[in-house]
């Protein structure tokens, strides 16, 4: 019986948050995978993109709210996603067309292109607190539950219960959707084999015919969706701070990197790589190992590696590692 405690205790505090969490930065880090991979520049504006999606997606939720509007057992959100998605898809669309278009013209390098997109970062984080101002807002109905910890406990007899919340479970069955509909796009169809040929080769696929500025204009339709996918569902499972999404950065960074720059594959592999890391090192085993030893073996500590306060900090090591050991990712791609 200690041993199923144990198992349910793993499962309830490291497994399901971190499969969670794993999806939440893959999805992120496909978003820049795919800017990296047809403009070849590190967006560092993409963790406010995710922020403006789903700035604007909790704005129309708590308008369908307020007018007694919602989706049943699922989170309102889900309604209002759509208005998001397309209001962060105006948003990049016009960043590219003000800021980018002009530097892709002029050749500039990728440098360049990485500094601007610093600057463009900081005027979205502005736009965006000013509108929503800095404060946490919680999206209250993404916090319910499919399994309740009492009730399992109450049904099972253990005294471990577990709980799975329904933006946990929308959250896998989301990043597993857009992960499949993405690599259908990219192999599948026409204008996904053109953003492929302008990847690989830009000077042969504009001898091809292929038109650059509206493969631009779909990586950036691609990034601005699943940008605010993975922002809106950070923000269920959790909840929304702007300040929060410019710290996120980093470990989707890492994801995009240590996975292999420039493939969707990596991208989804880091993501998980990076969360597991995350949540692993920081978890307190007391309890866990206290089921699993005899009690006069219990220990008297946490047992607990590093604090939740360097939960980032272990993004920027195994990323400074993966950097002097293997550059190109674990999935070969393209050094930065």
């Amino acid at each position: 019986m200690d041993f199923v405690n144990a198992i349910v205790l793993f499962c309830n505090f490291v497994l399901v948050p971190a499969t969670t969490y794993g999806a939440q930065l893959a999805l992120g880090a496909l978003g820049i995978t795919v800017i990296y991979s047809i403009l070849r520049f590190a967006n560092f504006a993409h963790s406010e993109l995710m922020s403006w999606g789903a700035m604007l997606t909790l704005f129309l939720t708590w308008y369908l709210q307020s007018m007694g509007i919602s989706a049943g057992p699922l989170p309102t959100a889900l309604l209002a996603l759509p208005v998001g998605i397309f209001g962060a898809i105006a948003m990049a669309l016009t960043t590219e067309k003000l800021v980018y278009r002009f530097y892709r013209r002029q050749r500039a390098s990728s440098i360049t292109f990485a500094i601007v997109s610093v600057g463009v970062m900081f005027v979205m984080a502005g736009l965006t607190r000013f509108m929503i101002g800095p404060d946490e807002q919680v999206m209250v109905d993404g916090q319910r539950f499919l399994i309740k910890a009492i009730e399992f406990k109450r049904k099972t007899g253990l005294q471990e219960g577990l709980a799975i919340k329904t933006s946990q479970v929308i959250t896998i069955v989301v990043a597993v959707t857009m992960a499949g509909a993405l690599f259908w796009f990219l192999y599948r169809t026409r204008p996904g084999k053109a953003m492929r040929a302008f990847s690989d080769n830009q000077d042969l696929a504009l001898l091809s015919g292929i038109k650059p500025d509206r493969v631009v204009a779909i990586a950036w339709i691609l990034a601005a969706i699943l940008a605010t996918l993975s922002g809106t569902l950070y923000g269920l499972d959790k909840s929304y701070k702007p300040f929060v999404f410019m710290q996120l950065l980093l470990p989707i960074f890492a994801s995009a990197i240590v996975g292999g720059i420039g493939q969707p594959v990596g991208a989804i592999l880091g993501g998980f790589v990076i969360a597991y890391s995350e949540v692993l090192l920081t978890y307190a085993y007391k309890r866990f190992v206290t089921y699993l030893v005899p009690r006069d073996w219990a220990p008297e500590g946490l047992l607990q590696l590093l604090s939740t306060n360097y939960k980032f900090a272990i993004s920027f090591i195994i990323l400074v590692v993966v950097l002097l050991i293997r550059p190109t990712g674990i999935i070969r791609g393209k050094v930065l």
